[in-house]
Formats: C-alpha cells, sequence, structure tokens
C-alpha cells in the first residue's frame, strides 16, 4: 500500500512506557537477568511488555496505553524485520510525519505514534530525529549493521541511562532497571553526591553511580558490537538566536506556535487533567485547554492545612471557576506528606532533593484513579524568565561573582555553605566541592558571545536544573501512579521563541516572565498574572520537633552508610542547631534522603514501599544497608 493511507488519525495508539537493554560484544544476553529489569519498570507500563533477543542483543518494554489496549504491542519492527524498536514518549507530529512518510512508499504495520521513528531512521539515515517532535527516549537496534542507537528528547523530558562496561551496554528509562544488567552492584561517585548534597541534584552526565550516566537531552549515542561508536547533540539551545521583535509581533507569532503545540499535545482518546497550582503557567495552560476541549477539564489541587505554609487553593479554585473545569482539591495531612516522603526516594530513582515531589506524587496518586494523561506547566519559569534569580541587581551579581566566579553571581551558592561542609564532611567529600560549579561555569562559557546575561541564565536552567531536577520530579512521580505527564511549555519551539526573545519583553524592573503575561492577559484577570510570584513550598521545616530530632540524634550521626562521607560530631552539630534555631532543614533533610536512597539501591529498588511509610522506620531498619 505505498503512497496511499488507511490511516484513521483518531484510532492511534499512543504508549507511555519503560525501556530497557543490553547490547554485548559476543556473550548472549542472559535472558533471567533481561527479564528482572523489565519488572523492575513495571510501574511505567502496568498495561503489556515485551522482548526481544537476538543473540547478544536484547531488549524489553513495559507499557501504558493511552489509547487501544489490544494495538501497539512492542517492540515494533519494520515489515522485513530489519529494524526492531522500543520507545518511551509522544511523537507530537506524527500524524503529518507519517502521512509525509505514506507519501514516499513507507508501509506501516500498526497504528503507533511511534512506528515512524523507524520509517523516518530508513528514510533520512542519521538525520531522522531532526525530523521527530516530541518528548521521547527509545532504542532502535538495526541488525543489518549490528547497530543500536539510543536517543532522548531535545528538552530531557523522558529519562534514559547507559553503562558501559567490558562486556557491552546496558540502557533504562531508570536506574533501577538498569541495576540488574551491571556487571556488579555500583560505588557511589562522590562528585556526584557532592553536586547532589550542594545544588539538590546530580547534574549533567555523571550520576549518584561510578559507570552510570545519563543520555543527555537532545543526544543521540550510536552502539556498534557492543560499543560506544560514536555520540552527538542533533539539537542544543546554543542554536538559538535573539529574535527582534516588538511586543505585538512577537503575540502573532506566539499565537500560531501555541496553537500547534496545544493541538497536538491533546492527541488522545482519553479525557485529561492538569495540575493547578495558583500560579501562572498552568493558568495559561487551562485557559488554552478549555479553548480546545469539548469537555471540562478536569483540575486537581494541593494544599497544606493546618502547616506555617500559605497553599494556593484559593487562587486555583479562582482560576478553575472562571475556565468551568472540574476541580478536585488535595488536603493531604502532615503525617501523610511526611510519609510520603520514602515512596518519592523510591520512585525518583535517581538522588534528587526537591521537596515538592511529595504533593505531585500525592496529586499524581489521586489523578491516577481517573485518568491516563495529565498536563503540567514545567518548563515555563525556564522558556520565559519568570525567576527572580534572573533578576538579580548588577551590585548583587558581582559580588557573587567575587566569591564565586565564573558565571556573573548566577547558581554560586551551595545548600551547605559557611562552616558546615567543615564540620560534616570528611576530607574525601570536601575534596570534591571544587568540582560542583563546573558544569555551570562550562555551560556560561559555551553560549553565544551575541547573548545577553539573562539568554545564559535561561540557558543553564534548560540544561541543567529542568532535565536533572525538575522533569525527573515531573516524569517518576506520575509513572509511580501510571499517569503520564505532558508539558506543552518545552515544546522545543517555544523552548526556541522564549529563549530567543530580546530581554525587554522577558523582565521589566521586577517583573519577570512579561511577554507571557501581556500575552495572557486576553484570557486571565490582570490582578492574577501580576502578582507576586509565590513559589510552591513544602513544610518541611514544620515535621523538626523535640521527638523527631531526638530519634535522628540517635540513628543518624554513626550510621554506616553516612561514614565514608560525613563526620558524626558534625551529624550531632547540624541536629543541634535544628533543635535550637529551626534552621538547616534543608541540609538534614539532604541527609536523611541520602541514606534513605542508598536503603533501595543496595536492595537494587526492588521492592517498593507503601503509599505512606515512616521515613525512620527505613532508618533505623540497619539489615537494609548490608554490604
Amino acid at each position: 500500500m505505498s503512497g496511499r493511507s488507511t490511516f484513521d488519525p483518531f484510532k492511534w495508539n499512543s504508549l507511555m512506557c519503560g525501556i530497557v537493554g543490553l547490547f554485548n560484544r559476543s556473550a548472549p544476553v542472559p535472558i533471567a537477568a533481561l527479564e528482572t529489569a523489565v519488572a523492575r519498570l513495571a510501574h511505567r507500563g502496568p498495561d503489556d511488555q515485551g522482548t526481544f533477543v537476538s543473540g547478544h542483543f536484547g531488549m524489553g518494554h513495559t507499557r501504558l496505553s493511552i489509547i487501544d489496549l489490544a494495538g501497539g504491542h512492542q517492540p515494533l519492527k519494520t515489515a522485513d524485520g530489519s529494524l526492531t524498536l522500543i520507545a518511551n514518549g509522544e511523537i507530537y507530529n506524527f500524524i503529518e510525519l507519517r502521512a509525509l512518510l505514506e507519501a514516499r512508499g513507507h508501509r506501516f504495520l500498526t497504528h503507533s505514534d511511534s512506528e515512524v521513528i523507524l520509517h523516518a531512521y530508513r528514510e533520512y539515515g542519521e538525520h531522522f530525529l531532526e525530523h521527530i517532535l516530541g518528548m521521547f527516549a527509545f532504542a532502535l537496534f538495526d541488525s543489518a549493521h549490528d547497530r543500536l542507537i539510543l536517543a532522548r528528547d531535545r528538552l530531557g523530558i523522558k529519562p534514559l541511562f547507559l553503562a558501559e562496561s567490558g562486556r557491552g551496554v546496558a540502557f533504562a528509562s531508570e536506574i533501577k532497571g538498569l541495576l540488574p544488567l551491571l556487571d556488579s552492584p555500583p560505588h557511589i561517585d562522590a562528585l556526584g553526591l557532592a553536586r547532589y548534597l550542594q545544588t539538590q541534584f546530580a547534574a549533567g552526565a555523571t550520576t549518584l553511580l561510578q559507570g552510570v550516566e545519563r543520555v543527555l537531552p537532545g543526544e543521540s549515542v550510536w552502539i556498534e558490537q557492543g560499543r560506544i561508536a560514536r555520540r552527538f547533540r542533533y539539537w542544543s539551545p546554543l542554536q538559538v538566536q535573539t529574535l527582534d521583535l516588538g511586543f505585538e509581533e512577537a503575540a502573532t507569532r506566539f499565537d500560531a506556535l501555541m496553537e500547534l503545540a496545544i493541538t497536538q499535545h491533546m492527541r488522545s482518546d482519553v479525557p485529561f487533567g492538569l495540575f493547578l497550582s495558583g500560579g501562572v503557567d498552568s493558568a495559561v495552560l487551562l485557559a488554552q485547554l478549555s479553548q480546545h476541549a469539548d469537555q471540562a477539564i478536569r483540575t486537581f489541587s494541593v494544599g497544606f492545612p493546618g502547616t506555617s505554609v500559605k497553599d494556593e487553593l484559593p487562587l486555583a479554585q479562582a482560576i478553575s471557576r472562571r475556565f468551568g473545569s472540574q476541580h478536585r482539591e488535595i488536603r493531604p495531612s502532615a503525617r501523610d506528606i511526611f510519609q510520603t516522603f520514602p515512596l518519592t526516594i523510591w520512585a525518583a530513582d535517581e538522588l534528587m532533593r526537591d521537596n515538592a515531589n511529595m504533593p505531585t506524587a500525592l496529586l499524581a496518586q489521586a489523578a491516577g484513579q481517573e485518568l491516563k494523561v495529565v498536563f503540567s506547566g514545567e518548563g515555563g519559569d525556564e522558556v520565559f524568565a519568570g525567576y527572580g534569580r534572573y533578576r538579580s541587581s548588577p551590585l548583587e551579581s558581582w559580588f557573587k561573582n567575587l566569591l564565586a566566579p565564573g558565571s556573573l553571581g548566577f547558581r554560586t551558592r551551595g545548600t551547605f555553605r559557611g562552616e558546615w561542609p567543615r564540620k560534616l564532611f570528611t576530607p574525601e567529600m570536601r575534596a570534591q566541592l571544587a568540582q560542583v560549579r563546573q558544569l555551570v561555569i562550562e555551560g556560561w562559557r559555551q553560549t553565544p558571545a551575541a547573548w545577553s546575561d539573562l539568554q545564559r541564565r535561561q540557558y543553564i536552567d534548560l540544561t541543567q536544573a529542568l532535565p536533572d531536577n525538575l522533569l525527573v520530579k515531573a516524569d517518576r512521580m506520575m509513572m509511580a501512579w501510571g499517569l503520564e505527564g505532558r508539558v506543552p511549555f518545552l515544546d522545543h519551539r517555544l523552548v526556541e521563541f522564549g529563549l530567543g526573545l530580546p530581554d525587554k519583553l522577558k523582565v521589566s524592573g521586577r517583573v519577570g516572565k512579561l511577554f507571557l503575561k501581556r500575552w495572557a492577559l486576553r484570557d486571565i484577570p490582570e490582578d492574577y498574572l501580576f502578582a507576586r510570584k509565590r513559589g510552591f513550598y513544602v513544610p518541611m521545616g514544620d515535621w523538626m520537633g523535640a521527638d523527631l530530632l531526638g530519634q535522628l540524634n540517635t540513628l543518624l550521626p554513626d550510621h554506616p552508610v553516612l561514614r565514608p562521607w560525613f563526620r558524626p560530631e558534625g551529624v550531632r552539630a547540624l541536629i543541634g542547631r535544628c533543635r535550637d534555631t529551626r534552621n538547616g532543614s534543608a541540609m538534614l533533610w539532604a541527609i536523611i534522603q541520602f541514606v534513605i536512597w542508598t536503603r533501595f539501591l543496595r536492595q537494587g529498588f526492588a521492592e517498593r514501599p507503601a503509599a505512606l511509610t515512616d521515613p525512620l522506620e527505613l532508618i533505623r531498619d540497619l539489615r537494609g544497608f548490608e554490604p
């Protein structure tokens, strides 16, 4: 059926999944290990599983189907069987790309949006990724050339890890799926740990585990005969050029971009929802989705009654009423939030310290009871310059740059500072601190000379904090409950537009995200859009009462997992500071999370904790820390 299509765009298969595989140089694939790896990713795809093994190559797939449970089984193959694919994500331009490829004679065997990857590779060769738009991580095996291609979407919305050893190359969507395929249990990477402690996450290719690395956003890795042969970035924000636009012309361009992004992201036959925070980004998404949907959008918000944090539930209620969404509020108790902590550590897989993981996981649990797809506003602040750290005064930037040169005062302060690194860290850990900011400095230097300092700040966040922290939260907390997250602000066409806007359209005095707010005035009241940015705070300090601190003082200082990295007397001093001054909770929570994460790591992340689990029980039971 060359040149003609019987494809019905309203009966296509979309998948959110887990992928895993092993490409050995010569040894056969250990089938039992591959099956264990697939099982570790079952939460990412509870609807179906599939494997493919051919001699020294094998891969597996777990599937969360959004449409047509009977179709879309993976791995996918071409008709001649020479190309095999497993994919995680959404190809948003698959309808347009499929029509183009069919016009060129390609014959499709399924309605899966992922199948366009196979035919694009056959049509365009190594440039095929330039034609694929969406959020994805995939593995494509070309048996004719004994070649495996791994790729990750431009902004790093979907995760992908790999590990190369003397035996071959293993890969997986999450570290918990990678561990069964490694030659031996990995050791902790000291630099990765130092970056986590100081910046909340380990950035770039470096992870918390030696020998385990991330495939970078916008990167393709070609593996031949079980060895990494080449790797390259097929897209980078560094390609963006500043636009010389006034507001009206920019708004006209953005109208078309947003229309295209929203309509493509809404391609689904299942109902979808929206996480509504009470901020600008989710309000803009609700306005856009409401204009294109034929039924009320389901919205979900979380608040913290009975805590010291003032939540945004009233703001979310107001914007929900304005657009007539079907709204649900999640009001967890302080105990529920506290006991969600272990599950979020297990789900995140990577060690990353974002307190918003807990309410996000509670939202995902609630939404997952009703839906399979939910939208959220990640990326709006990075793309349109909403953060207060983008608006530092020249004097503040100059002073910070004196203390920590290399990025004009941007991203200079670590969590552990002042006397605490000396008090808390062992010599081995302190030796890593000088390298913690190196990625920020390198990123700053990479940017084009014609860029402004505001663009450089956006770039650092778009390539580091966003993929390695915020998007970890968005992907893992949702996938832990079988929920697909869609983030339209991170359509790379919107990213290129926002990053390229002139500074005067993004920031004015103390007002950030200026362009998006002005553009949204057609739908959302001015007092809502231009209210002071409130941020999303979790009442972590509320739990640091005398009873909890007393138990931590007994459990933590001499804990076996902390000995290589932390001095016992320093840990005691930190707990004492939290008791006496109520300061230092961020540092203490970082240590607590590291201990619990190490427990899961040593058990291979094999056992998922209950939705509500007392963190102290996991710290107290030393059986989880046996070598």
